[in-house]
């Protein structure tokens, strides 16, 4: 079982092959909340949803077992139980002998002396649905009060991309700018099972996808996610700014390994003349957008905006009111049908064929977790800022 804490601190003790159970603690009373806000996240994020995933069949149904009452949250620990189902710990017995190439049985049996027999235990991407489950909790605070809309969707398998080239001569490509300002969840969700919100690309992906698959083998990809109305101000300076959190939290996923924000490695190509965004007046608040007290200075609209949006909505890891944008890279699963010559635990050469149920590429699955963990992220750093506020409400006026 796991449990996950908001603000983002997450302590869980999920397995790959045992139940899910989420905690969220510090999170706001009086907010409506119900099963329906959270199990459309974990029926995206679930397994046997198509057959470019794993045919591992869970419903993943999430149980609310306290912290709500009457259909609002109490201000105590909220806690969710999602039961597994569909376990077979005995499709890894080859894998008491052998460690996965490139998984982490080696490295948790070296770390602690012992380690699951199955699944990979602690190890598993199982372990998500916690995560998921609590960061549909965080986002739907995160909605209620500031109108924050989070998007992520599939840019990349192999290399099949979304926008080849989306920076061309250092300008930022008009198509994918028009798709960060608009790209809703179900525009993304009309493009299964690969989550790419444009037809002939979301085609091309699955024919990828399908040919490693057939093949015993897997592939990598990336996810973009979009961040839209995030309030100004959020992120602390040093060492938790928020492109530092939220790459914590994106390289915190499992399989994960890279992690890029707004312009990211391009920008590095660039001369400041051109990278840098240019300010100007920010246009009127939007009024159909969530409307707190006017002592909020987060809910009040920015009197600047920038022409250009390089940054990624974030400058000196503080969010800067646009729309944050980044990518995340996900390697091929560890795990392949493929026979692979390695070694055992002991150091004798041998040959591993892995039995199991997996992803050929977790990339469609895990974009309901890049939007978790960020909403997760969000919601900490926002609380962090209106406490901060709400103190300094209190101060007498600086003369």
């Amino acid at each position: 079982m796991g449990f996950v804490e908001v603000p983002c601190e997450e302590s869980q003790a999920t397995e790959s092959e045992g139940p899910e159970l989420g905690r969220v603690n510090n999170f706001p009373p009086g907010i409506e909340l119900g099963a329906e806000d959270i199990q459309p996240q974990l029926s995206r994020r679930r397994p046997g949803q198509s057959a470019l995933s794993t045919p591992r069949n869970e419903k993943d149904q999430v149980q609310i077992q306290s912290g709500i009452e009457k259909g609002y949250t109490l201000g105590t620990p909220i806690c969710l139980l999602v039961p597994n189902e569909d376990q077979r710990p005995h499709d890894y017995n080859e894998m008491d002998k052998f460690p996965r190439p490139s998984h982490a049985d080696f490295t948790y049996q070296e770390k602690y002396g012992i380690r699951a027999s199955s699944g990979g235990g602690r190890s598993s991407a199982r372990e998500t649905v916690a995560r998921v489950a609590a960061g549909a909790v965080a986002d739907k605070c995160l909605s209620l009060t500031h109108g924050v809309e989070i998007v992520a969707f599939v840019s990349s398998v192999g290399d099949e991309y979304l926008y080849p080239h989306m920076y061309s001569e250092s300008t930022v490509d008009p198509g994918f700018a028009r798709l960060i300002q608009t790209v809703t969840r179900q525009q993304v969700d009309d493009h299964l099972p690969v989550r790419c919100p444009e037809p002939k690309t979301a085609e091309r992906m699955a024919k990828k996808i399908a040919d490693y698959r057939d093949k015993k083998d897997s592939i990598g990809g990336c996810i973009t996610c979009v961040v839209r109305n995030c309030p100004i101000g959020l992120g602390e300076p040093a060492f938790d700014k928020l492109e530092a959190v939220l790459a914590h939290a994106m390289l915190s996923i499992p399989s994960t390994k890279a992690f890029e924000i707004g312009s990211g490695f391009h920008g590095c190509e660039m001369p400041g003349s051109i990278h840098n965004d240019p300010f100007m007046s920010a246009p009127p608040a939007d009024p159909s957008l969530p409307s707190l007290e006017p002592s909020s200075k987060t809910m009040d609209s920015p009197r600047l905006t920038t022409r250009t949006n390089n940054s990624g909505g974030v400058q000196g890891g503080i969010s800067n009111g646009s729309i944050i944008y980044f990518r995340v890279g996900f390697k091929p699963p560890a795990t392949i049908g493929q026979a692979q010559q390695t070694a055992d635990f002991s150091g004798i050469d041998g040959v591993l064929e892995a039995k199991g149920r997996h992803d050929p590429a977790v990339v469609p699955r895990a974009v309901p977790i890049v939007e978790a963990m960020t909403s997760l992220v969000l919601l900490d750093a926002l609380l962090e800022q209106l406490g901060r506020e709400g103190m300094r409400s209190l101060l007498p006026s600086r003369k």
